[in-house]
């Protein structure tokens, strides 16, 4: 297990567990991104990282992406 932010671009991933502020939890639950969720890390940005569940893609901060195991 290793924290979202150190996954390599390219790589997907099933979400072991999350924690952190709750609004950030919330917006990605309400986009069925939860623990057993598979997701594709597209980028890192820098402070940032780009994820993708199906077609959609999402922009999370580094710091949400290292409280995130898969």
């Amino acid at each position: 297990m290793q924290a979202l932010s150190k996954a390599a671009p390219g790589s997907i991933c099933t979400i072991k567990w999350m924690f952190g502020v709750p609004e950030i939890l919330s917006f990605l639950r309400s986009r069925q991104i939860r623990e057993g969720s598979e997701i594709q890390v597209i980028q890192n940005c820098g402070s940032g990282m780009i994820i993708g569940k199906g077609q959609k893609r999402y922009m999370i901060a580094m710091e949400a992406a290292e409280r995130i195991q898969v």
